[in-house]
């Protein structure tokens, strides 16, 4: 059947099964939204304030179900917009498609009005991407960016559409959708020798991050007895307060799990790439041990930290190869030696008069239950919930970890809430600098009726910055108090949400339960310490000897 370019458009993407759409229309898009308007009971569209609110949207979307999120974006600045979130996305691995429009095809390269060279803005930024310049190429072309965004280590693709292929006709062959090849294949003898290096250490510890899922890696520490650290992005991969999870590893990790790295004498890294956020001196991280490291992308192995033994493939599928060769065990004197260390970390004071941030994620997570999906914006408040949060799921916890994007969390909990439905409970903890950015989507959520709560850290000023200039800086606060006037229970007002205030504990515990019964948005402007820090610290190129406890 002959279809123009936009129908072709729109038949792809349900024939990729995307049922929800995050983007902003624009002249050279029209054509394109002009077939999502005929087609609105196939594809839902999700019109955000921004596209970066839609970028991030679509991100959130994929994180909370793991299935590609979308976004659309007209040309040129419409483009541009998308940038900050599609290197987000490609910084965590995080399967998106970005449609971008442009100008005809004979316009391209002559500084046309809203022309961009999107694809070569974003080449360093994307697994792959595209320019289509025949309508004929259009449908292969987008089937091949899905299947590519998925696909081994997951990763945002952008396709970049001409306003004429929009338009131009041709014919059309509907397809399946193509299966996702899974990378079973491994190594049978690395397999074998990484569990006789299992087998014959006493001190293990796995060190995963956001590349595993959960119950390969909980299969192998039961059957071990090995403990294990992770990662921020593996934060609830193993539930908070599981026997063997020894919590967050790195800058802002625990004491014990960064002791345990360095006294260990084998640590296996499954999915995570020892970024400088954990292995802060390459050359100290873990002196004692061999490691084994498994990922599924060859180029990360070896990359940061030297290593003993490397494994390429999918996670999940070499833990499982290794789980028959390795010996059932406990690791008694190992984890007693742990569990002495671990009463030395960091535990922070409760207050009944002053809202202390643990406090706070205590009483969140008390009241929004083991179920909810927990967003987070970059900043202080990031390290307290990955510190303190209650994770019991995989997929509950999203957060920008690679790139550290303030500004991520509003646009991320709306495509987490439009993915899980209008019952699931998401929250978003933000401070106030990272809100600041993007809280222009709360417009999104109102427009939409999300019942988001967001919880605001309010120390006015930008807390993280602020600390380090404390601790290394001596104290020259340089623009690091905004000195803001900013009334968050007005301006939710103003938006349509709910707005409340908090100074104290029990005033957070009536506005958050108050708060859970609300049909819409809502903000919880809660006043915290401009010195509150977040500690344990262990300053960068450091060790844990050099660990900051106060």
């Amino acid at each position: 059947m002959k279809l123009t370019g936009s129908q072709i458009f729109v038949e792809v993407l349900v024939e990729q099964g995307v049922d929800t759409l995050f983007g902003y229309p624009g002249g050279a898009v029209l054509n394109l939204y002009d077939e999502l308007y005929k087609n609105s009971d196939r594809i839902r569209h999700v019109l955000t304030a921004h596209e970066q609110g839609a970028s991030h949207a679509a991100d959130g979307y994929a994180r909370a179900t793991g299935r590609t999120g979308v976004v659309l974006a007209t040309s040129g600045p419409g483009a541009t917009n998308l940038v900050t979130g599609i290197a987000t996305a490609y910084m965590d691995s995080v399967p998106m498609v970005a449609f971008t429009g442009n100008v005809a095809t004979t316009m391209l390269g002559k500084d046309s009005f809203q022309e961009a060279y999107i694809e070569g803005i974003t080449m360093p930024i994307t697994k792959h991407n595209y320019t289509v310049r025949r309508v004929e190429d259009l449908a292969d072309t987008m089937r091949a960016a899905f299947r590519i965004a998925q696909s081994g280590r997951k990763g945002p693709v952008l396709v970049d559409i001409p306003k004429d292929i929009t338009a131009a006709s041709c014919e059309f062959t509907p397809k399946a959708p193509e299966l996702i090849r899974t990378v079973t294949r491994y190594n049978e003898e690395d397999v074998k020798k990484a569990a006789q290096m299992i087998n014959a250490s006493e001190r293990p510890i796995v060190y995963f991050g956001g590349g595993v899922r959960s119950q390969p890696l909980r299969d192998l520490l039961e059957k071990t007895g090995m403990p294990a650290t992770h990662t921020l992005m593996a934060a609830g991969v193993l539930s908070y307060g599981e026997a063997h999870n020894l919590g967050l590893l790195g800058m802002h990790g625990c004491y014990a799990a960064n002791k345990a790295i360095d006294e260990a004498d084998l640590v296996i890294a499954v999915g995570t790439r020892f970024s400088d956020r954990v292995a802060l001196n390459p050359d100290s991280f873990a002196k004692r041990a061999k490691i084994i490291q498994i990922d599924i992308d060859p180029s990360e192995l070896g990359k940061n930290v030297d290593v003993d033994l490397s494994l390429t493939g999918d996670a999940s599928y070499i833990l499982q190869a290794i789980l028959p060769y390795v010996e059932q065990t406990e690791h008694k004197l190992w984890m007693e030696q742990i569990r002495g260390w671990q009463k030395n970390d960091y535990k922070p004071v409760d207050s009944d008069t002053e809202l202390k941030p643990h406090q706070i994620i205590d009483e969140i997570c008390n009241q929004a239950g083991p179920e909810a999906v927990y967003v987070t914006d970059v900043g202080q408040h990031q390290m307290w919930a990955a510190q303190y949060l209650h994770h019991t799921k995989s997929r509950g916890f999203l957060t920008s970890g690679g790139l550290g994007t303030m500004g991520f969390g509003y646009g991320a909990a709306i495509g987490a809430q439009m993915a899980l439905g209008r019952d699931a409970r998401v929250v978003m903890l933000t401070g106030d600098g990272s809100f600041h950015m993007n809280l222009n989507e709360a417009c999104t959520a109102v427009s939409y009726g999300l019942p988001i709560i967001t919880v605001i850290f309010n120390n006015q000023v930008l807390g993280m910055v602020r600390q380090w200039q404390t601790t290394f800086y001596e104290k020259r606060y340089s623009d690091t108090d905004p000195h803001r006037k900013t009334d968050f229970v007005k301006l939710a007002e103003g938006f349509g949400a709910k707005g409340y205030r908090a100074a104290t504990p029990a005033e957070f515990k009536a506005a958050f339960a108050d708060a859970m019964k609300q049909k819409g948005p809502s903000w919880i402007d809660c006043r915290i310490g401009k010195d509150e820090k977040v500690l344990p610290m262990i300053p960068g190129g450091g060790t844990v000897n050099d660990i900051i406890m106060e």
